[in-house]
């Protein structure tokens, strides 16, 4: 559905040229939600930019839907823009309009006709939850209800494809879970392809398929949300998911005939809730202890996460990560 190719972007001339994106490959198939994750001064804004040419890659190709958006003369591409829909940060509505009107103008600035228009509106109005709101104006919404309303201008047109720069950043983490729902709603609802930019990784972690990290211009790694999440491999991707505190230096040591180990067990799916744990020590006679777990989701799949202190002979120790790992579980010895 999307395809970046090489995509470079660069600003300025010459001596204070500033490479905001440097040769950047990317896709995106169509019906997943895509996340794109990385600090600010990244790129992650300038690369959802250049997926609808509001911002013209210096170099490469932008295809979307099956069409090289960069090689398309002017009016080509408004065409094409249409079925690309877009939510901002800052919701970007038009404050003299009231909410009807805001999720109106893409119908209206086509030409579409009045029982056309009050058709969407209204089938948009009941999606995003605004029906009571229809005649009011942005400055008497919240912040959440504004993103509402630009959702529901981004679908005005049908779009095949929905952008989403720092849609949630604006919001409370309430709200913004809320906004994540209705994404998350209206991505199974259409089979509508989602790529959203973001800072959080709870974002990321809530509704996304795949994600791609990026950093100073480049993704750094890429894959889908279970294993990025799970087992980051860049630094920058270990910062945002922040696994664990434990130095390594204190991972692994004796005390007379046994050893005490440090390990990182990971759960995933149905796993998660099993007892796999204390019926392999029982079977190799380990002591054991959890110093820290937790239980959450990834989207709609569960997973766990412990740090536990394994205590035993060494061959005892051993055996027990072995039988772990034999049980599909993800076993990282802290050394």
């Amino acid at each position: 559905m999307i395809q970046l190719k090489n995509i470079k972007k660069v600003y300025g001339k010459k001596k204070t040229q500033t490479t905001a994106l440097s040769g950047l490959n990317l896709t995106v198939e169509k019906g997943e939600i895509f996340g794109v994750i990385g600090h600010s001064g990244a790129g992650k804004s300038t690369l959802i930019r250049c997926i609808n040419l509001l911002e013209r890659p210096t170099s490469g190709e932008v295809w979307v839907g099956g069409v090289e958006l960069t090689r398309l003369g002017k009016k080509e591409l408004q065409q094409h823009r249409g079925k690309i829909g877009m939510i901002f940060q800052h919701f970007n509505l038009l404050s003299s309009a009231t909410v009807y009107d805001n999720i109106a103008f893409p119908l209206t600035i086509r030409g579409a006709g009045k029982a056309e228009i009050k058709s969407k509106v209204e089938e948009l109005l009941s999606l995003v939850g605004l029906e009571e709101h229809r005649n009011k104006y942005p400055a008497q919404l919240s912040g959440g209800q504004k993103q509402r309303v630009g959702i529901a201008r981004a679908l005005a047109s049908d779009p095949d494809v929905l952008l989403c720069d720092e849609a949630t950043s604006a919001l409370d983490p309430q709200t913004t879970d809320s906004i994540l729902s209705l994404l998350l709603d209206i991505n199974k609802k259409f089979n509508l392809t989602i790529m959203l930019i973001t800072h959080e990784m709870h974002v990321i972690q809530s509704i996304c398929d795949r994600v791609a990290v990026i950093h100073a211009g480049g993704i750094v790694e890429e894959g889908p949300v279970t294993e990025v999440f799970l087992k980051p491999k860049h630094f920058i991707t270990k910062e945002f998911v922040n696994r664990d505190s434990f130095s390594g230096e204190h991972a692994v040591y004796r005390t007379g005939q046994k050893w005490k180990r440090l390990v990182h067990i990971t759960y995933l799916g149905s796993k998660t809730y099993e007892s796999t744990l204390s019926q392999v020590v029982r079977e190799t006679g380990v002591d054991f202890a959890i110093l820290q777990g937790a239980i959450s989701t990834i989207k709609d799949t569960p997973y766990g996460k412990l740090i536990v202190a394994l205590e035993g002979t060494e061959d005892a120790v051993q055996q027990t990560i072995q039988k772990l790992q034999e049980h599909d579980l993800d076993v990282e010895v802290m050394e």
